[in-house]
Order: C-alpha cells, then structure tokens, then sequence
C-alpha cells in the first residue's frame, strides 16, 4: 500500500514513522522548503508520550533528555494566587499513566522524529494545490512545479488551512475565536524569586478572555509563557508575528504579583490569533483522510492539539496495517470512528475553557491508549487496493 502523507508536522512524522516500522511505502509531502525553529512550545501530556513511546524507542529517549517534566499542574487565581487544583505529575503521573508529562519545543519533537525516517521519505518543497480522488488510487497536484504523484491512499496532515480538506469537502474558513494568544520564552535565571518554576500552571483570570500558562522548557532552565486575551479585530495567525512586550505586560497588569515578576523578565513576545472549527461531521472519503488540526483543530487551552495529532497518527497507523482483506476505504472509516468522538470531545471542551478550573479529574484524557484503543475493522470485506 503506498501511502502518501501531506504535511511533515507532528502528526505527519509520527504517522510516516509508524507506518514505516509496519513496513508501508510512505511520501511525506511538505511544502516548507526546509525545516526550522518556527511553531510554539510543546506540551506532551502522558498519552501523547505513551503513544510516542510505542512509536520507537528512540522517540521517547530522546525527548526525556530534551524536555522537561512539569512536577505538578496547577489552576490558580489570578489575584489571590489561590490554588483550585493541583495534580500531581512528574513521577506520579508516570506511575499512573504508564508515561510522563514532557515539555519540550516543536522543533526538537519534529527533529526526534525525523531523524529516524530514510532520506528518501521527505519530500521538502512540494506545495500541494489540489487532489483527485479517484475509485482505485489518489493523484495528488502540486503549484510547486512537480509532477503529479499517485497513491493508494492519502492522510491530509496540513493543517487549519488543509489543502486537502478543502479538496474533500470545499473550502471553509475557519472561525476567528476574538482572541489573541501572545508567548515568550523566560530564561529560569531571571525569576530567582518567582516559585512552582518546575510546575505547568495555569492562572485564571476575572474573565473568559485572560488566561495565562506557563511550565518550564530545556531541562527547567527556561519558562515558556503562554497568554491569552480578547482582541476584536487583529487576525493575524502567524506564530513569527512580533508584539510589543509592553502592550503584553499591560494586559495582565491587575494579575497577582507573581505573574508581574514573570512578564517583566519577557524580552521578545510573539502573538497570534486564535481559529476554531465546529466538529466535522466527516473526516474520510473513498482513500483519502485528515488527521490532526485539518480536521479538528482546538483551542490550546487543554494542551492537546499535537496530542491529539500523535493519537490519530497512532490510530490511522493500525487502521492501515491492521488485519487482512480489508479495503482502503474501510480501513479509513474505522479510523474515524475510533477517533471522532474523543477529538470531538476535546475541541468543544478546550473552547469552553473551564478544565480543571477546579477538581482533578483527568483521567479520561491522560489515560487514553491509541495503541490499544478498539477498532472496528471488517473481516470478510476483500481489499479493494
């Protein structure tokens, strides 16, 4: 089965990756001509690990050495600084989880994961501008200058402006959410007096509008800052697009003393806003399907949206390799209806934006395993490839 993969993000890697240890043909398809330090920090929560984990051995190593592992998370009041919930993670969530919470930059996780692909798997440079998806094979078309490709089956890893999306179902705009996300990176140094430096907290502000996340980065050596606030008419979706630190510190001026210590030490900040989509109600068509934010992208309040991307990877990885005589179609379709309702799920409760306000009660999402979750493939359908 020859498998063609468009975008080398996260999703995108880790699915080439598994698909290559279960022995597929795979093309990743990028349209970046090289790869870079562009993308905001990562938080891998324990069932993002674990499904690294069972990708490759290397994958997980190496990211423990890179990253940091938050020792608790916690939601705080923005004026009080009072704590509404704390759950343990570090050693604790290993222990109960089967994997560690990790934070590491989008950067060292692409690399982790690209170093372990052939040479011949990525394709740099190859912008893709439509699809054909044809009864027996998928011809892919590149504005790039390349010639087309064919495939038997093809992921749409691109992202919120998925090309192939778009091909599938026609084009939709994806929803402006009115606000803005603002980050920065703070060496540890500078806060010598600020506490939970080690921990991913969380700090609630007076409003559905002001959040502000921050969990250490490189080993504990750095604080990565992750705000959010409302702003009607700047939509700009570039996370390279560059914010005055003084407008940043402004937003937060009424948060507790803790958070003005932070900001302050803020040099370069990077803002961004933020776009949503309703649930689809499909995601597959014949040979072709979507993974990861081109088909549910979230609001990053619940840190999931490369987790998310990981899970399908792991998912679609099985559904493709998984049983015997089974068309490609059907394969797609039991991909989607292991992963709809979850990813459904955690789009509309990201957007609400009130988990683990309070409470600890995680579990439903930590303890997810896309390595063992059911799938519903046929046994009698012969394969149609």
């Amino acid at each position: 089965m020859k498998t063609a993969i468009a975008g080398g993000g996260v999703g995108g890697l880790a699915l080439a990756l598994g698909l290559i240890q279960r022995g597929v043909d795979v093309a990743v398809y990028e349209q970046a001509p090289e790869f870079g330090q562009v993308g905001a920090d990562v938080n891998l929560t324990p069932n993002s690990t674990r499904a690294l984990d069972g990708l490759h051995t290397e994958v997980g190593a190496t990211l423990r050495t890179t990253g940091a592992r938050p020792r608790r998370r916690l939601s705080r009041r923005w004026d009080s600084g009072e704590v509404t919930s704390d759950l343990p993670m570090g050693d604790s969530a290993e222990e109960r989880y089967g994997a560690p919470q990790l934070t590491v930059h989008r950067a060292s996780l692409l690399d982790a994961l690209r170093v372990l692909l052939p040479d011949d798997v990525l394709h740099l440079g190859h912008r893709l501008d439509h699809v054909e998806n044809l009864d027996d094979r998928v011809r892919l078309h590149f504005s790039s200058g390349q010639p087309p490709v064919e495939a038997d089956v093809l992921v749409g890893a691109d992202g919120i402006h998925s090309v192939v999306r778009d091909s599938l179902f026609g084009e939709q705009d994806a929803e402006y959410t009115g606000l803005v996300a603002y980050r920065t990176v703070v060496p540890g140094s500078r806060l010598p007096g600020v506490p939970n430096l080690d921990s991913f907290t969380k700090w609630w502000g007076p409003d559905s509008e002001r959040q502000l996340v921050t969990f250490p980065l490189n080993r504990g050596q750095d604080l990565f800052v992750f705000a959010t606030a409302g702003e009607e008419e700047w939509t700009a979706e570039s996370w390279t697009t560059t914010a005055n630190a003084t407008e940043f510190r402004e937003q937060y001026a009424d948060f507790h003393p803790e958070v003005a210590e932070i900001l302050g030490a803020c040099d370069q900040v990077m803002k961004s806003a933020l776009r949503v989509r309703d649930p689809m109600p499909r995601w597959s068509d014949n040979r072709v399907t979507l993974l990861g934010d081109a088909c549910h992208p979230m609001t990053p309040f619940m840190a999931q949206g490369a987790g998310q991307a990981i899970e399908d990877a792991v998912v679609l990885c099985r559904a493709l390799t998984e049983g015997s005589d089974v068309s490609v179609p059907a394969r797609l379709r039991a991909y989607e209806e292991a992963r709809h309702e979850r990813t459904a799920r955690i789009q509309l409760t990201s957007r609400a934006n009130d988990w683990l306000k309070s409470g600890d009660e995680a579990d439903w999402l930590y303890d997810y395993d896309a390595w063992n979750v059911p799938l519903a493939l046929p046994t009698t359908e012969r394969s149609q490839q």
